[in-house]
């Protein structure tokens, strides 16, 4: 039997396990809560696997070792900013969250609690919402999807459209039956595996060069101009503009509405310090992880991959090293990778468009049973829109999560923090911020030179927490809803 068919064999086990999890979670999904929230049930390391890997996606396994393998150390700085920005989530924000969300009659979504958060009549804060949503989501499962696609495109020498379309089709078989209790318990799996991976392929390459500190004197000797922190590849020193914006990638977190849905989902408000220490530790070892395949793909990889190539390092370094059975289960984490974030990010964008957008403008009496079906015919609607957008095979996977991390980072991250701290935040402030951020995001983006070169979301995440702080302090906040943000989160 060929090396292809074995990998191809694991591949499919794997695919056959994960199903079989979301017929299980289908069913034990009867209404609402349960397809968009899991019920609330998650014990606190299943919302932190769950919360890591459907944040890491494709990227971690192939946006993240790429920018290391061609920029070297320097890319390190976006990890720092991004294990910050998942500590910082999880220590500040996530126990309110799950307090208040749950307290505001059980609000399923972020557009949903921010609308009763600030008991508003009108839908125009929830509506906008759930656009920026949809809007920004769109980019996000796109990019996995083509992560998905380059992944069959290299293992089997698919056609990369084709290879598009089945990874687009394995995702939207499970998301769509089991919703987020398959999400969830499938995370946990596929984080498991992705972790094991990116700790397995380094050890396994310094082994092979006789120990680390040799490893990394053969990493000087060959690619000096990749070891170090404060310069780039061309050995040109980073300005503060490039630290900033690889620093700038942790404000993200913070409003990134599948992972703020892990923090409502914990069982219990008390589950959330150890589901933080879950989530600091898993994700430590997988920046380390990616990061060293990057680098130490230099010492195993010949010829030298191109800087278009440079996303595969990590498959390129697994079939050069392991059995193909080995190999099938490794690459497998790439497809967890993918899976477990855009499912998530379909579930998300499915909850917006039949909670905020349907039942809000269309069905006020719509029952728990309907806004499930609702909710799983629009999964596959936005998974075709995201497939059509996707099918560029020129662009490259953090590029497109990047856009997409900035705009929902920017639009709901400053809003969410601030609205769980501050009691006489307004619903107007909300709307300015939400506003604000996402267009700064789509305005600057097309900018270039200078200032402008400054990743969107910082600039988007500062103006939007401005807008909210200036139109609240303009406007008035009722004393009842003043009044029970002190008595729900004290």
């Amino acid at each position: 039997m060929t090396s292809q068919w074995l990998v191809a064999l694991t591949f499919v086990a794997y695919l056959v396990f994960i199903l079989a999890i979301g017929l299980y979670a289908y069913l034990r999904t009867r209404n609402a809560s349960d397809y968009f929230l899991g019920g609330r049930s998650l014990p606190p390391a299943v919302a932190a696997l769950s919360a890591g890997a459907s944040d890491m996606s494709g990227w971690l396994l192939m946006g993240l070792p790429g920018a290391a393998y061609i920029s070297g150390l320097s890319s390190g700085w976006m990890a720092i900013g991004l294990f910050a920005g998942i500590v910082l989530s999880w220590t500040t924000m996530a126990r309110r969250l799950r307090i208040y969300t749950y307290g505001l009659e059980d609000a399923l979504t972020v557009p949903a609690y921010l609308h009763r958060r600030f008991n508003l009549k009108h839908p125009y804060l929830r509506s906008v919402c759930a656009l920026f949503i949809l809007l920004f989501f769109l980019f996000y499962v796109a990019s996995g999807l083509k992560a998905g696609g380059i992944l069959f495109e290299a293992v089997f020498e698919w056609n990369y459209r084709w290879a598009v379309v089945i990874g687009a089709a394995a995702v939207i078989s499970y998301t769509l039956f089991g919703g987020f209790l398959a999400v969830s318990w499938t995370d946990v799996f596929q984080g498991l595996l992705m972790s094991l991976a990116l700790v397995a392929v380094p050890l396994v390459v310094i082994n092979s060069e006789g120990g680390f500190t040799a490893s990394w004197d053969r990493l000087h000797e060959k690619v000096p101009e990749l070891m170090h922190w404060m310069s780039d590849n061309t050995g040109q020193a980073l300005g503060i503009v490039a630290v900033l914006s690889s620093l700038a990638w942790g404000l993200g977190y913070f409003g990134q509405p599948h992972i703020v849905a892990r923090f409502m989902a914990v069982r219990r408000p008390e589950d959330v310090p150890t589901a933080a220490g879950v989530a600091a530790v898993w994700s430590l070892f997988g920046f380390i992880g990616a990061l060293s395949v990057g680098l130490f793909g230099h010492l195993e990889i010949q010829p030298v991959l191109s800087d278009k190539e440079s996303e595969q390092v990590f498959m390129a370094l697994v079939e050069a090293l392991f059995h193909p059975v080995v190999a099938g289960i490794l690459l497998a984490a790439i497809l967890s990778a993918i899976m477990s974030t855009a499912d998530s990010q379909l579930l998300v964008s499915s909850a917006a468009l039949s909670e905020d957008i349907y039942h809000v403008w269309f069905g006020r009496e719509t029952s728990p049973e309907a806004m499930v079906k609702v909710g799983r015919w629009a999964v596959v609607g936005l998974s075709l829109i995201a497939v059509a957008v996707a099918m560029d095979p020129e662009s490259k996977v953090l590029e497109v999560v990047a856009y997409a991390w900035a705009g929902l980072g920017a639009a709901f991250g400053p809003a969410t923090l601030i609205s769980v701290y501050w009691s006489r935040m307004t619903g107007a402030g909300a709307i300015a911020g939400v506003v604000v951020g996402g267009l700064t995001v789509v305005i600057w983006k097309q900018l270039s030179g200078g200032i402008f070169e400054l990743y969107e979301l910082l600039p988007g995440f500062v103006l939007s927490a401005a807008a909210i702080v200036i139109v609240s302090a303009v406007t008035k906040c009722p004393a009842a809803v003043v009044e029970r943000h002190r008595k729900l989160v004290g």
